[in-house]
């Protein structure tokens, strides 16, 4: 027997560029020894056979075309577009001039055809027998051994030193129904800047192309850094595997367990289009979808819904909006989406260049997080005790007040060092309501549904605090040790979690801003800020006596 790998794919986001554009896991699974081995996506790199059906769907997914509309415009018999993506058949020349042309490919398949027919020639038979057989086909893959229990996309406009950027933060929590270790997960990133417009989008990306100093990727599996392989490196799209593994060794996702996908990449303004896409391609409990745009931007958004047999309808549900602050903050749900439905929303900017030129530039570090999207001190919201959710019932609420919180707290993560980890209550994304996320300096993410404090020790210490809301000043504030801290989960069960020293400090911080207090309340009479050019604790830990 020998060991192979079998490709779980959630194609998650077909249709299109400018997205992750699919993602799946890998097992480890056994074959008989007259089997083909299937090959990984690290030793699958810079393969022409790959690089054609990798061009192949990415063409295909430009225009918008399954495999059986592909086949009826070029006359093929829809097996033959099937066995051509999976590699089982060498596709013929007429094949790719055909769908070269009707899908305005601008001859890159062509290209990539004949690069493909030079390297067949000089290959031995047991090379093409191997490349034949390489089950890379999501949508002929096995049965998927993922769900996907929840997926939160969020992508932000930033300004940033090398100018505006688009940023996608993509956490998806997966569960391993199957019977073995998933050991790597595929993703593309991919861009298209002229949707409809194939030809002078693969000009543009032929001339400034997408680099990976740019995307700039990070991804994390809980709390463990994931190491990535590159599958394909395009002008306009990457596909790497994400790897379950770093310098510190391997942790696989087992049967029976789940974990959340979180990763991060960056991409600039002028290479992403006004749209963006999810699709679903694994069993898939939720999706949610957070944009967020300086409000000075002035858009309109709308969503569009459209499956594998039905026509493209307006979303079910409205894309809920708030510009009550400096950002313009878009969220939509759905609960159980179909396999192969599709979730795009578009976009315009009723704000001109010029006039965005006038407004930009923060002065200072309040100016920088208002910029952000963080209440700043002296609004009603930040002085009043905030609504507890009733749950289950107020679950979606829930939901759609994390998506908030956790998109303001990326976009200000990528503008500040918080070495010493960060909060963020919902009334700081004016949302008057009992919820709070604590980031640890590990990068632990702790979220606290309807949180009160039972009981703290009596012995603490003094030490600065910042807060956002009021950003430009540091203050020394006196907080307990040790606190005990009832909390809810999104499904009504009350739970005791105990926090200590810095975490607990963090907590004590944002649980004050849900009843309307802000730190300086909490400092000694006759103690005052100091600006944050006095501090000189940026970048360091929280001082604490070794036990």
């Amino acid at each position: 027997m020998v060991a192979a790998f079998t490709p779980l794919c959630s194609d998650e986001d077909m249709g299109g560029r400018q997205v992750d554009q699919w993602s799946c896991g890998v097992h480890s699974i056994h074959v008989g020894e007259g089997d083909v081995v299937a090959t990984t996506g690290a030793g699958g790199r810079g393969n022409p056979s790959e690089a054609f059906i990798a061009e192949l769907r990415h063409w295909r997914e430009v225009a918008g075309m399954s495999q059986k509309a592909l086949a009826g415009a070029v006359g093929y018999d829809p097996s033959y577009v099937s066995k051509v993506e999976r590699g089982s058949v060498m596709p013929s020349r007429s094949f790719a001039e055909s769908a070269d042309q009707h899908m305005r490919a601008g001859r890159a398949l062509i290209r990539r055809w004949n690069d493909l027919h030079g390297s067949t020639v000089r290959a031995g038979p047991q090379e093409r027998a191997t490349e034949r057989g390489a089950p890379d086909d999501p949508q002929s893959a096995p049965g998927p051994s993922l769900i996907v229990e929840h997926e939160l996309a969020e992508l932000s406009y930033i300004e940033t030193g090398h100018g505006p950027m688009w940023r996608t933060h993509i956490r998806r929590q997966l569960h391993n129904v199957g019977t073995e270790p998933v050991t790597q997960y595929l993703i593309r990133i991919a861009v298209d800047r002229f949707p409809g417009e194939p030809e002078r989008s693969n000009r543009l990306y032929r001339e400034d192309p997408l680099t990976w100093d740019e995307v700039g990727l990070r991804a994390r599996s809980g709390d463990e850094a994931m190491t990535w392989s590159v599958k394909h490196d395009r002008d306009a799209f990457k596909e790497l595997w994400l790897l379950f593994e770093n310098e510190d060794g391997r942790f696989p996702l087992y049967p029976g367990d789940s974990t959340w996908i979180d990763y991060t990449y960056t991409v600039a303004a002028h290479k992403w289009g006004p749209w963006w896409q999810r699709a679903i391609r694994l069993p898939t409990r939720r999706l949610s979808m957070a944009i967020d745009f300086p409000a000075t931007l002035d858009p309109a958004l709308w969503g569009m819904e459209t499956s594998m047999s039905a026509e493209a309808h307006a979303f079910r549900t409205p894309i809920r909006r708030d510009s009550d602050t400096d950002r313009a903050i878009f969220t939509w749900s759905t609960e159980d989406p179909p396999l192969h439905a599709r979730y795009r929303i578009e976009w315009k900017f009723r704000t001109t260049d010029s006039d965005m030129d006038k407004r930009r530039r923060p002065v200072n570090p309040a100016d920088k997080m208002r910029e952000l999207g963080i209440i700043q001190e002296g609004a009603t919201v930040l002085s009043e005790t905030a609504q507890r959710f009733d749950l289950p019932r107020d679950a979606e609420d829930v939901r759609r007040a994390l998506a908030r919180i956790t998109a303001t707290m990326e976009r200000v993560r990528q503008v500040h060092n918080f070495s010493k980890g960060m909060g963020l209550a919902a009334p700081q994304v004016n949302l008057s309501r009992a919820m709070a996320v604590v980031r640890t300096p590990s990068g632990e993410s702790l979220t606290l549904i309807n949180p009160r404090i039972i009981e703290q020790s009596t012995d603490g210490d003094e030490q600065y605090e910042g807060c956002l809301s009021f950003f430009d000043v540091r203050g020394m504030v006196p907080r307990p040790h040790t606190i005990e801290v009832e909390h809810q989960t999104i499904e009504g069960e009350t739970r005791i979690t105990v926090f200590e020293r810095g975490i607990a400090r963090l907590v004590c911080h944002e649980i004050d801003h849900l009843h309307g207090v802000l730190y300086r309340t909490r400092m000694r009479p006759g103690m005052t800020p100091i600006p944050v050019s006095q501090y000189r604790g940026t970048g360091t830990q929280w001082s604490y006596p070794t036990s």
